[in-house]
């Protein structure tokens, strides 16, 4: 049976929530990346920094043995899913407030299934609207692929050299430690064993180390921006094309492009496009 005729009659309902936009974990992933705390009522999130907010939970028994969850409003009834995160495209309306409440109200906004040189994909895009005060201030489109059972032996180049500058003015050395990886996957929710659980990541998923957050990279990228240009963003694209592994060195590069915006990426000395980011700024 193909992935389509799985997802023929898949149909999730939206999904809606909303909480208050708490500071400790603002002030904790501040603390991650070696910054100073800001994280006061009435303050305002850095760009992307919402992905800690509004986080579920689910028992232990409901996630299967990747550490995934098994089932979910916007998880696809694809048989032994492999899920990736791949990008997305987030608007900022304006920056949401430390304290105050928050309405999300999430969707799949497209569902297709291509072929890729390993079999079939089924690209799920999520929509989630994030709305405080009334008004819309954060939309995001973000897209998953999934692929069913596993797709056989894979090779990683895994560099051991550090990338060189290429020029550009912005520059972040990530730090991808194991220490790192477990601290973002305990902010965010993310309970998938290729992050904080070697021998699993290695012997079963078939990767030689533990896996870079997706999320973690595209927020670099944005951190590379908040720190070089003060303006605020309005909109950044972003796609993950190659992982990242604990402990190989990357750097992030990026400065302002032709267009008044800025473009960045996560490079390696083997690959200068681990993940991309163009970003738009508010005039």
């Amino acid at each position: 049976m193909g992935l389509q005729e799985h997802l023929d009659d898949w149909n999730p309902e939206p999904a809606r929530d909303e909480g208050l936009v708490a500071g400790e974990p603002v002030a904790a992933l501040s603390a991650v990346l070696d910054q100073p705390v800001v994280a006061r009522a009435g303050d305002r999130l850095p760009p992307l920094w919402h992905w800690l907010q509004l986080l579920e939970w689910p028992p232990n028994e409901a996630l299967g043995p990747d550490g995934h969850p098994r089932h979910g409003p916007f998880l696809p009834p694809v048989p032994d899913r492999r899920r990736m995160f791949a990008g997305g495209r987030v608007r900022f309306d304006g920056a949401l407030e430390i304290g105050a409440p928050v309405h999300r109200t999430s969707e799949v906004a497209a569902c297709t299934v291509k072929e890729g040189g390993s079999g079939e994909l089924a690209f799920v895009t999520v929509r989630s609207t994030w709305r405080q005060h009334g008004h819309d201030r954060v939309v995001e489109d973000i897209d998953y692929v999934y692929r069913s059972g596993d797709e056989g032996p894979r090779t990683f180049a895994v560099p051991t050299d550090t990338p060189g500058s290429d020029g550009r003015p912005w520059l972040l050395t990530p730090d991808t430690s194991p220490v790192t990886l477990f601290r973002f996957s305990a902010l965010t929710a993310n309970t998938h064993r290729i992050h904080y659980d070697l021998p699993y990541a290695r012997d079963v998923e078939g990767y030689p180390g533990l896996v870079v957050h997706g999320p973690l990279l595209v927020l670099l990228m944005l951190e590379a921006v908040r720190r070089g240009d003060p303006r605020p963003v309005a909109e950044v694209r972003f796609r993950l094309r190659r992982p990242v592994f604990s402990g190989m060195p990357v750097l992030v590069r990026g400065g302002p492009d032709d267009d008044g915006g800025a473009a960045l990426t996560v490079a390696s000395a083997a690959d200068d496009r681990h993940a991309t980011a163009d970003v738009r700024f508010h005039a």
